[in-house]
């Protein structure tokens, strides 16, 4: 399978990029789960943005957060997404593979958090992920707050 990989910075998107993540991100959120909520949040400027193209399609996307962005003593990696498409193919684990690595490439030394929906825990045990705290609902969804230490 022939995958392209790509973390850019906010000012290094294209505007055909920004359309791409954004239309799959609607795709799967709003349209897919049914989750009408405001996907803009101030935070995408502040972000390095990983993509995973498929014949040159955008087929997988996260966003990785510096520390005290979303979380105060971690960075994060958020808007984990996988077109309906490709979905059983594996590129989920690649994609946050290939995340966690620049996640410690660009902040080493911090631990990751991410909010998992809860369906997913056995996905990201299985990357290193170790829940913690409470669990909760975000849009409706059943999740919960999962940190991988990437200093160990």
């Amino acid at each position: 399978m022939n995958l392209v990989k790509i973390c850019q910075p906010w000012d290094e998107l294209t505007i055909d990029s920004l359309y791409r993540i954004i239309q799959l991100r609607m795709e799967v959120f709003v349209v897919e789960q049914n989750c009408p909520y405001l996907d803009t949040d101030d935070k995408d400027q502040l972000a390095h943005h990983v993509s995973i193209f498929k014949d040159n399609n955008l087929v997988a996307y996260t966003r990785l957060l510096p520390k005290g962005v979303s979380y105060e003593n971690y960075c994060s990696i958020g808007r984990v997404v996988n077109s309906s498409t490709v979905r059983g193919q594996g590129i989920g684990k690649e994609l946050m593979e290939y995340s966690i690595q620049k996640c410690t490439d660009l902040y080493p030394k911090t631990p990751i958090k991410i909010s998992a929906q809860v369906y997913l825990l056995k996905f990201y045990n299985d990357l290193g992920f170790q829940e913690t705290g409470e669990r909760y609902l975000e849009d409706g969804i059943p999740h919960c707050g999962m940190i991988f230490n990437s200093s160990e």
